[in-house]
């Protein structure tokens, strides 16, 4: 089967999204399938290496500003399109995302779902043309359904089925400023009524998208991310807690460090590793200096921006894991990387965490935003004399459901129904 993956791309490492979409398109390939993954408005940072390497970047964050601005842009050569879609320049781009208005991103949120309105029509012929040249796929699966705006035009174009998964939404779109915000659910509500199916990486997840796009019960299938468990090792022990996620309040980085002050034991250590991104640093230093006034400076050290082997390395020296974000997670890469590595985990009692871990058996669940349940939490697993077979549980439930070939399995189970309609 030809398989075309479009997938957001986000100008930072440890993205959830495009690394269940690189683990899922190479499972798909080694299955026989031709794939590609195709990176959308920016170039695709992993920690490992990317199929489809030579597939270029469409829909270009910086054409899809000025094309959407300025019509002068819309009627440039394609070539000077091409220019602007430099990975170096796009990536410096990425860097500086969070200088771009609330206004901007919803007034861009709400263009690129409805595309047939918007001043962007050239951006889609060259999607268009490029998918019918290089291999006309018999099915499109878009990572997120903010991309959502693609479903008609893509069918219509293209004469295929189209997948959209969803991955998080919620959260972006609520931080829009009115009226786009409004804007953008309405119109999503409607554009992901066209597509062929539809997936959540949780069943938490699917009630909440069912609910708020005013979706039957039951219309959202349920295929939980998967990664590619090659190079995830046991756990080394040792008295480390670990953190693997964005450097950001939303990850819940506050929440931890307070928490690690709470905990006040200089034996204890505390690791943050993962990716900053724009405006990021500043929180950071301020984290660091609450952490000097409590004179735990030294018990803690961060690692960003880690290659793969180094990742790895990171999370088989930890003795627990952490990642208390603040917002509905729609699933949690970073949790299914650490149980992985046989590591116990902390987590919310929220979002999608309560169904991972209570059927894993591989972790606490704390009260949500409470850094002193965290150290409780925190504390407990430590201390607990069953904290090695809780990971091992962890371990053995990502090799029976959260590995990169179960979750294309299930994905060939929605293409084959999909393509024979």
């Amino acid at each position: 089967m030809k398989i075309t993956i479009l997938t957001a791309g986000t100008g930072s490492y440890y993205c959830g999204a495009c690394m269940r979409d690189n683990a899922l398109a190479k499972e798909l390939i080694a299955r026989g399938h031709e794939t590609h993954l195709v990176p959308m408005y920016l170039p695709l940072q992993l920690d490992e290496k990317r199929v489809d390497e030579a597939t270029p970047v469409f829909f270009g964050g910086i054409n899809v500003f000025l094309q959407q601005k300025y019509r002068i842009f819309r009627m440039l050569p394609r070539w000077m399109d091409r220019l602007f879609n430099g990975k170096g320049l796009l990536k410096a781009v990425a860097k500086r995302s969070h200088l771009t208005s609330a206004k901007e991103q919803g007034e861009m949120t709400c263009s690129m779902l409805r595309l047939e309105e918007s001043n962007l029509g050239k951006e889609v012929d060259k999607l268009a043309e490029w998918l019918e040249r290089d291999g006309k796929p018999e099915v499109v699966v878009l990572s997120n359904a903010l991309l959502a705006g693609l479903i008609r035009e893509l069918k219509k174009r293209l004469e295929v089925p189209v997948v959209c998964t969803f991955q998080g939404e919620d959260s972006f779109l609520d931080g829009l400023p009115d009226p786009w915000r409004g804007e953008a659910w309405k119109e999503m509500a409607m554009r992901v009524a066209d597509a062929d199916a539809l997936v959540s990486p949780s069943s938490y997840y699917a009630t909440v998208m069912e609910e708020r796009l005013g979706l039957e019960t039951g219309a959202i299938d349920v295929i939980p991310n998967g990664i590619d468990l090659a190079g995830y090792e046991m756990n080394k022990g040792g008295e480390k807690i670990g953190y693997l996620a964005r450097m950001c309040h939303a990850k819940g980085l506050g929440l931890l460090v307070d928490a690690f002050i709470h905990l006040n034991d200089p034996l204890l250590r505390l690791a943050v590793a993962g990716t900053m991104g724009g405006g990021d640093d500043v929180y950071v230093a301020a984290l660091q200096k609450k952490l000097k006034k409590a004179g735990l400076q030294d018990c803690v050290e961060w690692l960003p921006d880690l290659d793969r082997e180094e990742k790895l390395d990171f999370l088989q020296s930890l003795s627990v894991f952490s990642v208390p974000v603040t917002y509905p997670e729609a699933f949690g890469l970073y949790l299914v990387e650490a149980m992985a590595c046989g590591v116990p985990v902390v987590m919310p009692n929220a979002s999608a965490f309560p169904e991972i871990l209570e059927e894993a058996g591989c972790g606490i669940l704390v009260e949500p935003n409470s850094s002193k349940d965290l150290a409780r939490g925190i504390r407990e697993m430590l201390e607990n004399p069953d904290r090695k077979a809780m990971g091992e549980k962890g371990r053995r439930a990502v090799e029976d459901r959260y590995h990169a070939g179960a979750m294309a399995s299930e994905f060939e189970k929605v293409f084959g129904k999909v393509v024979s309609k």
